[in-house]
């Protein structure tokens, strides 16, 4: 896969890298069902053996899990790739979880997530979310002295919007944002995207097959199924009206695939791609063979025919 740089770095990182939200696992607010670690780990390394250079997680992904689960699947291997990890939300010893973005609430992250993944430094450290807001300059603030002091090479935003961009960019320059970006949510077009394409702020954007929605292997049946912490469950655009409006949608994207000998998943990939202010996607995979079906959006790209007949079908169905 070819390598773009990522904003004002000397990152230079493939167009898709592995996300590791899925397999923090069940049993906390924002997970996703039960997950066998070795199915994760099997992911990870297929992931990396296929050409994938970043793998982006967070503390909070299963309590710290997530974290851990990557370490164990790098363990060994020579071709280590950058890692990516989030601060801000925090948990205590029954699992609540609240936010912080104090200096020493984030010195506290850092360090645990330094231990968990087992590296001496973070290749790209980011706020996953700006919460507190009125602590956005000190938790910003504390990122930087971090680069400063060698435990981060990186830093960077997520979920942020143009204004907060503008008071973090104010203190120290910001490398990279990780908005939520699909053919579902396309809210980061307005104003967003063309800010960081302005800026030179790298965007990877995160769940570009809306949490699974979008690969094809969704169906009303699999989602009523679904464990119940599967957050994806109370998510409105798993729901009606909105679920067949979406799986129509997911019909639209198998055509095209069929084209090209590609899955659903990887059409809706590669028109998020297509933005010319993204540089990478956050691609999720629970299993090697969840990969393999999804790898291909790396190099994939669409026409102008497939392009202007996705573009039809959010006309005509907004």
């Amino acid at each position: 896969m070819q390598t773009k740089p990522l904003g004002n770095s000397d990152l230079h990182i493939t167009p898709i890298g592995f996300g590791a939200w899925a397999i923090g696992g069940g049993g906390w607010a924002f997970g996703w069902g039960a997950q066998d670690d070795h199915d994760s780990i099997e992911a990870i390394q297929r992931s990396l053996d296929l050409g994938v250079n970043w793998i982006d997680t967070a503390a909070i992904y299963g309590l710290g899990h997530s974290e851990e689960v990557v370490a164990k699947a790098l363990k060994g291997r020579t071709d280590r790739p950058y890692i990516f990890t989030k601060c801000s939300m925090v948990w205590n010893k029954k699992g609540e979880i609240s936010r912080s973005l104090k200096a020493d609430s984030i010195r506290q992250e850092v360090e645990a997530s330094l231990q968990r993944l087992n590296v001496e430094t973070l290749d790209l450290y980011q706020i996953h979310w700006p919460n507190p807001e009125p602590d956005i300059e000190i938790g910003w603030t504390t990122l930087a002295k971090l680069k400063d002091e060698g435990k981060i090479r990186y830093i960077g935003v997520s979920n942020f919007n143009v204004e907060q961009l503008q008071r973090a960019q104010a203190i120290a320059p910001i490398t990279s944002l990780q908005p939520p970006y699909s053919l579902i949510n396309r809210k980061a077009e307005t104003e967003v995207l063309p800010f960081c394409q302005q800026n030179n702020i790298g965007v990877i954007v995160y769940s570009p097959m809306q949490s699974g929605l979008l690969t094809g292997a969704m169906s009303s049946e699999r989602i009523a199924n679904m464990p119940d912490d599967d957050w994806r469950k109370q998510s409105t655009e798993f729901q009606e009206p909105q679920l067949s409006r979406n799986l129509k949608l997911v019909e639209v994207l198998r055509q095209i695939g069929q084209e090209h000998g590609r899955s659903p998943g990887e059409v809706a990939i590669a028109w998020t791609l297509n933005h010319s202010a993204v540089t990478a996607a956050i691609v999720g995979g629970r299993n090697g063979k969840q990969v393999e079906g999804i790898i291909g959006a790396g190099e994939f790209r669409l026409n102008e025919q497939s392009l202007e007949k996705i573009g039809n079908f959010l006309r005509e169905n907004p």
